[in-house]
């Protein structure tokens, strides 16, 4: 005999939000969200449209509680890192602040699949459901997820593409030799009529003085420091400099008149992560483009400077002339400055070895103070002076016979032929074995031969290239010595900075009447 089952329906208390009506009296708090992806006018009097037209929008309706419209403006769409609004916004709806959120479309939202995915999940298991008007999409629906997955992959598709166009136009104006700074942030030059540099005599000011300073062997950061003191703001608009502020004045190309285009490239649409183009993408080197405000003789000189002053060798520190310059002629070591009876009016400052009082073996080396060695230094460079004819024609004689090139060069050039050429041969080889059946043990040994040559012949341009630099380095070091010694009309009747700095390259102290000094071409004088 069978039992009469009685079916009960207990009505659900927690009924998810979706596009149908609700019917339950509990208001749900609503919350819209509005950004647009640049800062342009026409875009802004969208932004201010999209706050009006939700806030309205949510007000309207009875069943809902307005929280408010969170906004994003001028944030690219491709991340949700940045968008401060956004974060604000999902973390409100975690705290359990907003039942739903309301927005214009996918794309609005966010134009990355995992980011959309994630957050969307991340909302509804909390208990938010989120609506686009565009496509008419609410996420607690059964198929919105999978809308949202097709139209999130849409939208980031269309994202990787306006990249792509912008990446595309931007590379075709470097290849066109147009050239673009942010001229907001960067010293020296304006923005042209015809959009390209236009030298600003005032600031161009500032970065004469910034070449002058390093050349008078002043470090980045003294030079900053100084500029700091001086009030100049820097090309930030900022107080206060930094010695990498320095240092990229320094070293930008753009200052001699010339421009390198595409120093750095976009890795990633999404992450919009950038490097600095190790040979990845093609730059572009365009000559004589806008008037220089350094000269290219005193800007080249600048760049072998700041070479010379590289971290593994060296000694140049520019907290004072003579720091870096001074050699103990005893245990090789350099010379520090010492303040002697700091506190009383008997002080004065003196040189001495740095090692003068460590170990067992201590340096006899006497300390010595800056008059003795601008006084030596006045002998020592004035006996270099009077023989300075002599001196220049001998440097040109080194410079033709020991530091010319020209061989080097043809090797160079060869070799960096032979190198395209095994290169070829080692993609026609791939393209072979890709296209055709091949026994590919013979393949391979054709292959690793190919290789073989074309690390070889690497390893060979490699080794050229650099014997070519080092030797250019010291030519022109040499050339430069040569102008110093040029500029010199008459004997120096006192201590003058810029000689010190131009023609010394270090003194090594023996006693006080031993002091011999090394100029930068290599003689050394006994004062």
């Amino acid at each position: 005999m069978g039992v009469n089952k009685k079916v009960k329906t207990i009505p659900a208390t927690r009924t998810p939000f979706t596009s149908a009506p609700i019917a339950e009296q509990k208001k749900r708090k609503v919350a819209g969200y509005a950004r647009v992806s640049t800062d342009h006018d026409d875009q802004f009097t969208s932004y201010e449209a999209q706050i009006d037209y939700y806030t309205n929008y949510i007000k309207a309706r009875d069943d809902w509680e307005f929280v408010k419209v969170y906004t994003d403006e001028g944030i690219t769409g491709t991340s949700t890192r940045h968008r401060e609004g956004f974060k604000q916004m999902i973390a409100d709806a975690l705290d359990g602040k907003i039942d739903l959120i309301v927005t214009k479309s996918v794309s609005r939202f966010a134009r990355n699949t995992v980011d959309s995915l994630s957050t969307i999940r991340q909302l509804k298991e909390n208990g938010t459901e989120c609506y686009f008007e565009k496509e008419n999409i609410w996420t607690f629906d059964g198929k919105g997820e999978l809308l949202i997955t097709i139209m999130s992959s849409l939208a980031q598709e269309e994202s990787r593409s306006i990249s792509e166009n912008c990446t595309w136009g931007q590379r075709k104006r470097f290849s066109d030799g147009k050239v673009t700074v942010p001229f907001k942030r960067f010293l020296g030059y304006d923005r042209g009529p015809d959009g390209n540099l236009v030298v600003n005599k005032e600031q161009a000011a500032v970065v004469r003085e910034i070449y002058q300073l390093f050349l008078a062997g002043k470090t980045p950061c003294g030079i900053a420091t100084q500029l700091t003191h001086e009030g100049i703001k820097s090309p930030a608009g900022k107080d206060k400099w930094s010695a990498s502020t320095v240092k990229s004045i320094l070293s930008n190309e753009k200052y001699k008149g010339d421009a390198l285009l595409q120093k750095t490239f976009t890795t990633d649409f999404l992450t919009k992560k950038t490097k600095v183009n190790e040979g990845e993408v093609p730059q572009y080197y365009v000559e004589n483009n806008h008037e220089a405000i350094i000269d290219p003789d005193t800007f080249e000189m600048v760049q072998r400077e700041l070479a010379r002053r590289t971290p593994g060798r060296n000694r140049h520190s520019g907290i004072h002339i003579f720091s870096g310059k001074i050699k103990c002629g005893e245990c090789g070591s350099w010379y520090g400055s010492k303040v002697w009876h700091s506190n009383d009016k008997y002080r004065r400052v003196i040189w001495q070895c740095n090692h003068k009082f460590e170990g067992d073996a201590k340096c006899t080396t006497p300390h010595l103070t800056d008059e003795e060695i601008m006084e030596k230094f006045i002998s020592a460079a004035n006996q270099l002076l009077e023989k300075k004819d002599s001196i220049i024609a001998d440097i040109e004689l080194v410079k033709s016979r020991l530091y010319d090139t020209t061989e080097l060069a043809a090797e160079q050039e060869q070799l960096t032929e032979e190198l395209g050429l095994v290169a070829e041969l080692v993609q026609q080889a791939i393209k072979e074995n890709a296209l055709t059946a091949l026994d590919q043990t013979e393949y391979q040994k054709r292959y690793d031969a190919l290789s073989e040559r074309y690390n070889i012949t690497k390893e060979k341009l490699d080794a050229v290239t650099e014997e070519i630099e080092k030797k250019e380095l010291t030519r022109a070091a040499l050339t430069d010595f040569q102008k110093a010694l040029r500029s010199r009309q008459q004997l120096l009747t006192k201590f003058d900075e810029e000689a010190w700095y131009t023609l010394v390259d270090y003194a090594t102290v023996y006693s006080k009447d031993d002091i011999r000094f090394t100029f930068k071409d290599g003689t050394e004088i006994k004062a």
